[in-house]
């Protein structure tokens, strides 16, 4: 329960976020492909810096997880390999920022790494803001099936839009 009461309001907020991606990605898909760009961008930002100068806050997440798998994970194998592991999990948000930002089957590509790394963090529990993950994840899904994929001509309206 002190766990709940301390995260409550990050809580709330990632899934706030969560909810207005997901209704993004219904009305307007490239636009919640713009939101997923910057969410993991931060992300790629916040998990390298992290990890590079206090790796050990990671360890903190094995609390979080309600699944003795995780924790035991966390606790063992990635606690002695802190800085690689996130480092390279921040490249592979990096990358998947990119791909979202491109076109056709980078996009799918990139679409595919989200889901996965979402599923990934989803046993997480509230360290991953969940359900924040799983509404993520059909939020992806919508933009795969709604999206023309196209992202160049969107970008340049948008630019143009700013600029005048």
């Amino acid at each position: 329960m002190e766990l709940l009461n301390e995260y409550f309001t990050p809580w709330i907020i990632s899934n706030s976020v969560a909810i207005s991606i997901l209704i993004c990605a219904i009305l307007r898909p490239k636009l919640a492909r713009l939101l997923f760009v910057l969410l993991f961008l931060w992300a790629f930002w916040l998990n390298y810096t992290t990890a590079q100068t206090s790796p050990n806050d990671y360890i903190e997440y094995a609390k979080f997880t309600p699944f003795h798998l995780y924790a035991d994970f966390i606790n063992g194998w990635f606690k002695s390999h802190i800085v690689s592991m996130v480092t390279y999990i921040a490249i592979g948000q990096g990358l998947i920022a990119i791909g979202m930002m491109l076109k056709g089957w980078m996009v799918r590509l990139a679409c595919i790494g989200a889901i996965l790394f979402f599923l990934a963090i989803s046993p997480l529990g509230i360290g991953s803001g969940f359900p924040f993950s799983l509404i993520s994840i059909v939020s992806i899904y919508v933009i795969l099936k709604k999206d023309d994929l196209n992202y160049t001509n969107y970008i340049l309206k948008q630019a143009l839009k700013v600029s005048v």
